[in-house]
């Protein structure tokens, strides 16, 4: 195999890792490709709690095809313990395989290196490191919950152009348009869990669904920071009062990989400030509100002088339809 064949599987690896990221969690969502000696491709992506890994999808996919020697890509390490599914390791080296490209060993400690040391027991050649920095990226939440039991947070923000997310009287719909909205029902659908406060709730009575993107778990759970209104649109949903770091402590607990706050200003504020955002996705339109008496983005506190600003690392900018979706992460995650 040549250097520009392994970018090329493992890229489409990656593509297809993506393509079940909102049906696969808990587990992580791994995209893995095979391609046998005559050259003909199998691919295979992480089917939904209880189906098939990649791995395993891959090699059915090959049917009664040989594949003796072949190669296959994948995002994450391929497991080497019994849990809802048996090991895929122990897969690949039953069907022959002979050489494997692993983006990231999996930092579960079910498997952290493992299922490498099974491939590599039986002959195998194991390569690891390749796209490495884009797998990394695309199982951030998963990670993250791995390394700290906690789900990942998204701060999702959307605002004019000079920073204001409503009017003076409160009106904010619709500061940005059918695109941008559907890429965060899209968002909304990847994440376990969706957190507003109760003045959120009384002001605008969200239902906080998935309505504009699929939604292959259904709804995320719903999260009042406060008591929600009874007949409020949210419930049913879990409502918390008190510390941040306990709700996320009791999420994480859970098993819940990504979190996605999308209260008001005030909400916004207390993640920022407590250092709790993951991940920033902010989308600006082109509006101008063109005064100072618009609400901003964040209500409380800021830093007092310039050396004290936040700042961060933006990872990328995508453009839809009028609107920019930026996001934004601190620069130590990476």
């Amino acid at each position: 195999m040549t250097a520009t064949t392994d970018t090329e599987r493992m890229a489409r690896a990656l593509e297809l890792a993506a393509s079940v990221r909102a049906s696969t969690p808990p587990n992580p969502w791994v995209g893995c490709v095979i391609e046998a000696a005559d050259g003909s491709v199998f691919e295979g992506a992480t089917q939904p709690v209880g189906g098939p890994h990649a791995e395993a999808v891959a090699i059915e996919a090959a049917g009664d095809h040989d594949l003796a020697g072949a190669t296959a890509w994948v995002t994450l390490e391929p497991c080497s313990h019994h849990g809802r599914t048996p090991p895929c390791a122990d897969a690949l080296v039953a069907a022959g395989i002979g050489r494997v490209v692993v983006a990231i060993e999996d930092p579960n400690p079910q498997v952290a290196g493992g299922g490498i040391d099974r491939l590599r027991a039986a002959g195998v050649t194991v390569e690891v490191g390749f796209e490495a920095a884009a797998a990394r990226d695309l199982l951030a939440p998963y990670l993250h919950h791995c390394r700290t039991g906690r789900p990942f947070v998204v701060l999702k923000l959307a605002a004019s152009l000079d920073g204001r997310t409503a009017a003076p009287d409160a009106s904010s719909q619709w500061i940005t348009g059918p695109s941008a909205r559907a890429d965060a029902h899209a968002l909304r659908a990847e994440s376990d869990a969706v957190v507003v406060g109760a003045g959120t709730v009384r002001a605008d009575d969200p239902s906080l669904n998935v309505r504009d993107a699929p939604a292959p778990r259904g709804d995320p759970l719903r999260v009042v920071l406060g008591r929600a209104p009874g007949g409020a649109k949210v419930h049913p949903c879990m409502e918390h009062e008190g510390d941040l770091d306990d709700l996320l402590d009791l999420l994480g607990a859970k098993g819940h990989l990504q979190v996605i706050v999308e209260g008001g200003p005030t909400v916004a504020h207390a993640f920022h400030t407590a250092g709790l955002v993951d991940r920033y996705v902010v989308y600006l339109a082109p509006v101008l509100f063109g005064g100072d008496d618009a609400r901003g983005l964040f209500a409380g506190r800021g830093a007092p002088r310039i050396a004290d600003v936040w700042r961060g690392a933006i990872r990328s900018v995508t453009q839809l339809g009028p609107d920019l979706r930026i996001d934004l992460e601190p620069e130590e995650t990476r």
